[in-house]
């Protein structure tokens, strides 16, 4: 019995992604067309969200696509479903290369901090920096507990105050007086005019 080929969709059949893998392992180019009209998407989707980059995500969901044509006869059916199996060789390809981008940043601003002395303006601007830090950690502290996870939660991680709501579990109404609350106590705290 072969597999069919053709996206699923209203009066087609689901391809069978194992049946075609496994003819994928043995070279057949119409069966990796199968798996790739199914898996593309999914891949795509995933690597532009951990890279955020369209032409870095494209470049990664191509690699991924070659590897899993390379590495068909390696898929084992008992441990999973073939998109299962595509998608974490795309997370691990994706997360590598988000690595590979933060090493090489990592590498030239150590290269360009070894070459530069700092001037005396810079140095001064860093600790001020650090002091400014320190008072915005010791005004938080001086908020409830309350105040201070909701106010972490928007200015720190950038959620929203309706995901803030949702993840305290708590009215949207309640999360804005919390925030409302914090802000006048850090304001005060930090000796900043109304």
């Amino acid at each position: 019995m072969s597999a069919v080929v053709h996206l699923a969709g209203p009066g087609r059949p689901r391809p069978d992604l194992k049946e075609l893998l496994g003819r994928v392992a043995k070279g057949d180019r119409d069966a990796f067309s199968g798996v790739y009209d199914v898996v593309s998407g999914p891949v795509l989707g995933l690597v532009r969200r951990v890279l955020r980059d369209p032409a870095q995500s494209e470049e990664v969901a191509q690699e991924v696509l070659l590897e899993v044509w390379r590495k068909a006869a390696q898929y084992q059916p008992e441990r999973g479903e073939v998109m299962a199996w595509v998608l974490t060789i795309a997370h691990r390809r994706a997360v590598d290369r988000v690595r590979a981008a933060q090493a090489a940043s990592d590498r030239e601003k150590r290269i360009a901090a070894a070459s530069h002395t700092p001037a005396f303006d810079e140095v001064c601007e860093q600790v001020e920096g650090r002091l400014e830090r320190e008072q915005v950690r010791r005004c938080l502290k001086s908020l409830t507990e309350l105040q201070r996870e909701s106010l972490t939660m928007a200015y720190f991680r950038g959620l929203t105050y309706p995901q803030v709501a949702e993840l305290l579990g708590v009215p949207l109404g309640t999360v804005k007086t919390r925030m409302r609350d914090g802000l006048i106590r850090m304001r005060d705290c930090l000796g900043v005019g109304a």
